[in-house]
């Protein structure tokens, strides 16, 4: 049956949205929580102790006696391999582990809103008045819109007051202290790394490209070709002038000048050798995936740590961070260890 301008799918990707069944609190949940109790069972019918679920409707889990529904998990997963894969195809070797994820984070959920239930939290009905203010102006000339509103409305606020909590229940866990100026200047002290800048190093290169799959007598001629210009250069041709004549490097224009380098903006396969290069001096010809290329290091700048006032607010922040991160890893991991978690349909392959 056709529906109108909303269409099936179109109400379908409405209703999604405000569902929140892809929105994921946890960034990082595993569901093979080591002190969790897993007891899977035969597929058996579950009493709803939540809005979310309608009588008779297929249960995924019970979590802590409260049911996890199968349209939760297809939901989910559905939306996660929208936004990770191409054309939303998981990988090949990767179903399971995507499956177990998938599992993992509506587990979490559930878990996570309970635990905002006993800290007194409750849902944010703006939000739900926001959302519905929304639909009604952006459907009001629609008639199916009309139609199912009523019957949809219960289950878009049951799972939008759900999201509310979980998203007050992350707030607050990561609200952790402000550390102290101590404390600070001891992270900086134990992270040097995170507060050194990198070597870096001004670099010239004459790149003469070669096909990957050419002969050796191409590799050849080009390495000989190679060879003559290194040894212009170190009979007192300038470098630049030879580059601009020959590289075939988009630098080629700059004299061969590549700029200011650090770790991982190298030349591939030219990492190693220029490690060991002096700063000024023209380098024999070297091999690498692209071609052979003549290069010289114009100048070292090295690795320094910054001083601390420089960085203090930014070793502030990174200490911030680390500690709500840990603090919420500890809540999951806490809530995990406690949890009774019974999965009532062990095998949805693709989420059927």
């Amino acid at each position: 049956m056709v529906m109108g301008r909303i269409g099936r799918r179109g109400l379908v990707r409405v209703l999604v949205v405000c569902l929140g069944m892809g929105v994921v609190v946890s960034p990082a949940s595993v569901w093979a929580a080591p002190a969790a109790k897993v007891e899977p069972t035969a597929q058996k019918s579950a009493k709803p102790t939540t809005p979310e679920v309608t009588p008779g409707e297929p249960i995924f889990a019970m979590v802590n006696g409260k049911p996890v529904t199968v349209r939760a998990y297809r939901g989910l997963l559905a939306e996660t391999m929208r936004e990770r894969f191409y054309h939303g195809t998981i990988p090949e070797g990767k179903a399971e582990e995507l499956y177990k994820e998938v599992a993992g984070r509506l587990v979490d959920r559930e878990l996570l809103a309970g635990e905002a239930e006993k800290r007194g939290f409750k849902p944010d009905p703006a939000k739900f008045e926001k959302t519905l203010a929304d639909l009604d102006a952006r459907y009001a000339a629609d008639p199916k819109w009309k139609e199912q509103r009523d019957q949809f409305l219960p289950q878009i606020k049951a799972n939008m007051d759900r999201q509310s909590l979980l998203e007050q229940i992350e707030r607050a866990v990561r609200d952790v202290a402000q550390p102290t100026p101590a404390e600070v200047g001891a992270y900086y002290d134990k992270r040097p790394d995170l507060f050194t800048e990198p070597e870096r190093l001004n670099l010239s290169i004459i790149l003469l490209k070669v096909d990957p799959g050419g002969t050796k007598e191409e590799w050849d001629r080009v390495r000989e070709e190679a060879q003559k210009i290194f040894g212009r250069i170190k009979d007192g041709a300038d470098f630049a002038a030879q580059a601009r004549l020959h590289s075939q490097h988009d630098s080629a224009v700059m004299g061969g000048n590549m700029g200011y380098l650090h770790g991982g903006m190298m030349p591939r396969g030219m990492e190693d050798q220029i490690a060991l290069s002096q700063a000024g001096v023209v380098n024999e010809p070297i091999t690498t995936l692209e071609g052979i290329v003549v290069y010289r290091v114009e100048d070292r700048i090295t690795a320094k740590l910054r001083e601390f006032p420089t960085v203090e607010k930014r070793v502030q922040d990174l200490l911030l961070r680390d500690r709500a991160e840990e603090a919420w890893q500890k809540t999951l991991s806490r809530l995990r260890a406690g949890a009774k978690v019974e999965i009532v349909t062990p095998q949805l392959p693709g989420g059927k």
